[in-house]
């Protein structure tokens, strides 16, 4: 089998360390030499993921393709996947999924509950809006890791709005913030993991850390994985997807946003589930049987984030410090450079004892730093 990842970033590095284990021929396009799946793969393409030649000419030489991001040209794969190529994610599923209007537009249209919003083409219009404060803005297209997104929590925060087509939402009342990964076979079977809840830096606007499997009562539990996977069946494409859910004081769930791929969120699965979200991944590309996941261990996954005032060669300081307590894991991506703000690696910690886990965390998070 010849699989192609369009993206050379960390998810596609963990789904090649996974891929060793099987009889996969990999292939990487990506226009960064350095990139963290370069020497991982067996065929490093050097070019744009957005360009409609490139794409189309490293698809052409391959059996099936994924993404590891969405930010890819669509067309192409429209193109590939006329001409008999496997993609997974559909390029529909892709191309709906890019945009954040057409995702929430997608979930109203689908009856899966998604918190209140209106779509504007620039800040006048923002401005205009009568959409109550507190509102949060989303760039329709081309966020990631919390960028592209601007909190508006009154007038005076206008002028921090973005002047681009964007998603205006109506604030949660957020109690928790949960992600469900579902699994969807090319024989339409799905699966999903149990809910994970996750913590968010208020500044960066990206994951910090998050808590594997979610506290949340049984029901709650159920009722996540249960619009999860409702969302997931609407999109009728084989693949991987994260759902980031709300889970309000009222105990309501909303669909927040939706990953066509492994996610941040699935990160635990490869020390603390029955099976990873990269080996399910796998497992589909090449029609292997699904099964149901479940967490063997409790488990938190803290993102090692570059820190503010170090941009340069990363140094990652103090980890022979974190390795020394027991269940730590340690995860490099492999980037040469760090910046505020950049996902680097992230570390794991299994522990049945959640509060045991609370403070293996904190001694952890008190130890490294991702400096230059």
């Amino acid at each position: 089998m010849k699989l192609g990842i369009l993206g050379g970033g960390q998810l596609g590095r963990m789904l090649l360390q996974a891929a060793a284990n099987y009889d996969i021929e990999t292939w990487v396009l990506e226009n960064d030499n350095a990139c963290p799946s370069a020497h991982l793969c067996h065929h490093f393409v050097f070019g744009d993921i957005r360009d409609f030649e490139a794409v189309l000419a490293f698809g052409r030489q391959l059996d099936t393709l994924t993404i590891e991001i969405e930010d890819v040209n669509v067309a192409a794969l429209e193109i590939l996947e006329k001409e008999g190529k496997i993609i997974i994610p559909s390029p529909a599923t892709i191309k709906t999924i890019k945009d954040k209007g057409l995702q929430k537009q997608f979930y109203t249209g689908h009856d899966i509950p998604t918190s209140p919003y209106m779509l504007v083409q620039n800040k006048a219009q923002i401005i205009a809006s009568e959409m109550p404060f507190p509102i949060a803005q989303k760039m329709r297209t081309g966020g990631y890791d919390g960028k592209g997104v601007q909190l508006l929590r009154n007038e005076s925060d206008l002028d921090k709005s973005f002047d681009v087509p964007s998603v205006l939402e109506k604030l949660v009342d957020i109690k928790t913030e949960l992600a469900v990964i579902v699994a969807v076979g090319l024989d339409g079977v799905i699966v999903s993991y149990p809910p994970v809840e996750m913590v968010f830096d208020p500044e960066l606007n990206l994951v910090d850390y998050l808590l594997a499997p979610s506290l949340v009562n049984v029901v709650i539990a159920q009722t996540a994985k249960t619009i999860a996977e409702k969302t997931v069946k609407a999109f009728g494409s084989a693949g991987m997807f994260a759902v980031e859910l709300f889970l309000d004081n009222n105990d309501e769930i909303f669909v927040n946003e939706i990953a066509p791929r492994a996610h941040n969120s699935g990160h635990a699965t490869i020390e603390a589930a029955t099976i990873s979200q990269y080996d399910m991944q796998l497992r589909i590309f090449q029609s292997l049987p699904l099964i149901e996941p479940q967490y063997h261990h409790a488990t938190v996954m803290w993102n090692l984030i570059g820190a503010e005032g170090y941009a340069g060669r990363v140094k990652y300081e103090n980890l022979n410090k974190a390795m020394a307590i027991e269940g730590v894991h340690l995860h490099l991506y492999g980037k040469e450079n760090t910046k505020p703000g950049r996902k680097m690696g992230h570390i794991t910690i299994l522990d049945n004892d959640v509060e045991v886990l609370k403070k293996k965390l904190a001694a952890v998070k008190n130890h490294v730093r991702v400096v230059s």
